[in-house]
């Protein structure tokens, strides 16, 4: 169901903290003209903390009507409360959407037990395919390769974001999990290694700001390509490692304000980036040539 480059996408904002949907527009056709295989809306790198619900629903409805199916589109309805990831996953699985992304519950801990559980019910609830977010330096938790792989077997668990940087665990996946199940790197720093080891694909915080690139590499990897993909990369490598010289976004707004694609706003509690790394990101974009 998923394969190539996919993109965590920034959520714009204005003084004051207001969405900023004409920069949206710009930023969904700017992905759609420049290979992007799908939107995810309301990941980690679109501020899913601090947007509401109301917000949410307005930025996936007006994704789902500009894009028109030209690009897969998915909805982040993640939490760390069984009951509400369950109902948001039944309210937002009905706007139009291709698949959800849930990410493991934060703060709670859970056990793997607990989370088998809790994705069995959320899947239960759902319209569409649910994407698993595995991303332990977020939440606390870390979903391991036989928990998902149980998950794997559920007819609307389709696929997972695995952000752990560890190839190891990527082929673990793969191996555990079986064909009909899509791995996708959610780190883009090994995303490379991944698909060529036989992931379907990246979500992707460099694709906010090189689109054709992250989408070129990812071709090249699916096609087996290894030396094209490795050198695609290379010109990325800095901009992956940087672009979290910060917490994510606050560096990957930063490069796309310079860009002129959005303007400089972050919602508290995250601030603007900090001046003695602006130097670093724009030796970094010069390398990416962006």
């Amino acid at each position: 169901m998923f394969s190539g480059s996919y993109v965590a996408i920034v959520t714009p904002m204005l003084a004051g903290g207001a969405i900023d949907f004409a920069a949206w527009e710009r930023l969904l056709e700017f992905h759609a003209g420049n290979g992007t295989r799908g939107i995810v809306v309301g990941g980690t790198t679109g501020e899913s903390p601090t947007l509401t619900d109301g917000e949410l629903h307005e930025l996936v409805v007006r994704a789902r009507e500009q894009l028109r199916g030209r690009l897969q589109l998915l909805a982040g309805v993640g939490s760390n409360s069984t009951a509400a990831t369950v109902e948001r996953a039944a309210r937002f699985g009905a706007l139009g959407v291709d698949a959800l992304l849930v990410v493991t519950p934060a703060y709670n801990k859970p056990t793997q037990q607990g989370l088998y559980l809790h994705f069995q019910a959320v899947a239960a609830a759902s319209p569409v395919p649910l994407m698993l977010y595995n991303v332990p330096g977020r939440t606390a938790v870390d979903m391991l390769p036989p928990t998902v792989a149980r998950l794997a077997q559920l007819p609307n668990i389709a696929a997972i974001k695995e952000a752990v940087a560890d190839i190891g665990r990527i082929r673990e996946l793969i191996a555990a999990c079986g064909s009909e199940f899509d791995v996708l790197s959610g780190d883009d720093s090994v995303a490379r290694e991944a698909v060529l080891a036989g992931g379907r694909g990246v979500v992707s915080v460099t694709a906010n700001v090189a689109p054709r690139q992250m989408s070129e590499l990812m071709a090249a990897a699916l096609a087996g390509k290894g030396a094209e993909a490795g050198a695609l990369d290379a010109r990325l490598a800095m901009l992956h490692e940087r672009l979290f010289l910060e917490a994510n976004p606050i560096p990957v707004k930063w490069v796309m304000q310079q860009m002129g694609l959005i303007g400089p706003e972050l919602r508290l509690p995250l601030t603007p980036l900090s001046e003695r790394f602006h130097d670093r990101l724009r030796e970094a974009m010069h390398v990416a040539g962006l």
